[in-house]
């Protein structure tokens, strides 16, 4: 027979072996050990468990409005809503789409006395107007909602939205906190390794990408066009659009996020990516989503290629395509110094839609600008290449337009070199601060979440350390 050694936790704080402990009651019995199992094995309510009452109140205020009883049906409303009722993701949608048939049914054969006890149960419930608005009226204007609770005498203040929530704090933080977004591109910076003061000495300004971000605000601008032709997902989502951006590179976690916020506020979904077999220097992957939603019809520019789309790219005068080019550039492109050379290339998949886009693309530039490209073939890629002359040409185009900022900084750097404002010995040193490590980790890469804390606002939050050594500091523990 074996002899079995269990281990149980000392009061003294160690572990002791073969026997109870000299202080306490001991090990749990059997009894209080089923007991505590049940308690924490509880099962936590499914959808369709939530469901079974809503569908109970719906039944019950489907006979009240058959009777013609309207204070019965408002009272069974509130409990729906109380119960959650009308929330698809709690109850499924099919529970919820009942329960704003029955508001609407109520509303229809209301009279003004009972629209206006259903109104002030709403906001007095805290519901959203917009819920309101689709539910009763049938998604008919703000105006015609605002003209009933006007009479009706209800104030209802709308809620604060999010963009409105994130300037105020943004404010605030301006304001006692000394945050801007050049400290948060400075963090950046520091964080991946680049000496912003360096780059500063010989009148390179590293946060120069953040000019002219606000024009952006206009969606018409065709650098959401080229943008949309890279690296950005548009599509159609229940009823909108959205824009959607990832990524796990440290710098385009803090890009994507001050691009997008030139439209609206953008949301944040945090998850695991796939890491693929070449990199071998990464445990795990941290994907960041941004993403906006916008009207169906705030979206100026067409979502899926068609020839029309080409057409319009030939259309566009030399400013507009600068535009349209800086969006690919800042999407799908790169901007590199390579043994002496200069490349700017844009790239496009080999096998989707978008790399029809490169030979229409290669024929305009050269139409319009009378700068020569080339297409490169790779095994997964075609990449339209400007090489050397023809590559700072186009920089020179496009670079006010540009904003994603290790490529503008390396712009801005090529063409201080062309211009005669440093010398090639600075150059070569400037840059390198730029350059990726190859077969080695990179602190420029796969470090979006850690670069994000590290620049985002609510790390200017804390005070700047105290670097005076010579001073003597007490530690008070509460």
């Amino acid at each position: 027979m074996h002899r079995i050694r269990c281990l149980t936790a000392s009061a003294e704080g160690g572990f002791k072996i073969n026997g109870p402990p000299r202080i306490g009651k001991g090990p749990m019995t059997n009894e209080e050990d089923k007991k505590s199992s049940n308690e924490a094995s509880l099962p936590k309510p499914t959808q369709a468990g939530r469901a079974k009452p809503c569908t109970e109140l719906i039944s019950k205020a489907r006979r009240c409005l058959g009777n013609g009883d309207k204070e019965c049906v408002i009272k069974m409303i509130e409990e729906l809503v109380r119960n959650q009722c009308h929330n698809g993701n709690a109850v499924g949608k099919e529970v919820a789409d009942e329960v704003k048939d029955e508001v609407h049914e109520l509303w229809l054969v209301s009279n003004n006395e009972y629209r206006c006890k259903l109104l002030m149960l709403f906001r007095d419930l805290g519901m959203p107007k917009i819920w309101v608005k689709k539910t009763m009226l049938r998604n008919r204007n703000t105006k015609t909602l605002n003209k009933w609770l006007r009479r009706c005498g209800i104030e209802w203040e709308s809620k604060v939205t999010r963009n409105d929530a994130v300037k105020v704090i943004e404010d605030l933080l301006r304001s006692e906190f000394s945050w801007s977004e050049t400290k948060m591109c400075e963090e950046m910076w520091k964080f991946v390794g680049i000496d912003v003061n360096e780059f500063r000495r010989y009148g390179i300004e590293p946060c120069i990408w953040l000019d002219g971000l606000e024009l952006l605000s206009d969606l018409r601008n065709p650098y959401w066009f080229g943008l949309v032709r890279s690296d950005m997902v548009v599509r159609e989502h229940a009823g909108r659009v959205e824009l959607k951006l990832d990524t796990t590179n440290s710098v385009s976690a803090i890009f994507f996020p001050a691009l997008l916020n030139a439209v609206k506020a953008p949301s944040l979904i945090i998850e695991w990516g796939r890491k693929r077999p070449t990199m071998r220097y990464v445990s795990k992957l941290i994907n960041l989503i941004y993403y906006i939603a916008l009207g169906v019809d705030e979206w100026p520019w067409p979502i899926k290629l068609s020839i029309n789309e080409l057409e319009r790219i030939k259309g566009f005068t030399d400013e507009e395509l600068a535009m349209f080019i800086a969006g690919l550039l800042d999407g799908d492109g790169s901007v590199l110094y390579r043994h002496g050379h200069i490349f700017v290339e844009i790239t496009f998949c080999r096998d989707c839609p978008k790399r029809v886009v490169h030979d229409v693309l290669k024929k305009v530039i050269a139409e319009k600008l009378g700068i020569i490209s080339y297409i490169r073939s790779t095994k997964e890629t075609y990449k339209l290449t400007f090489y050397d002359e023809n590559a700072v040409r186009l920089l020179r185009h496009v670079v006010m337009y540009m904003h994603h900022p290790l490529r503008r900084l390396r712009a801005e750097l090529i063409l201080a070199l062309y211009d005669g404002k440093i010398d090639y010995e600075k150059f070569k040193r400037l840059y390198k601060q730029t350059k990726y490590k190859r077969g080695a980790p990179d602190i420029k890469r796969n470090n979006g979440l850690d670069v994000l804390a590290q620049a985002a606002p609510q790390t200017h939050t804390h005070r700047e350390p105290n670097t005076n050594q010579n001073r003597k500091h007490k530690i008070k523990f509460k």
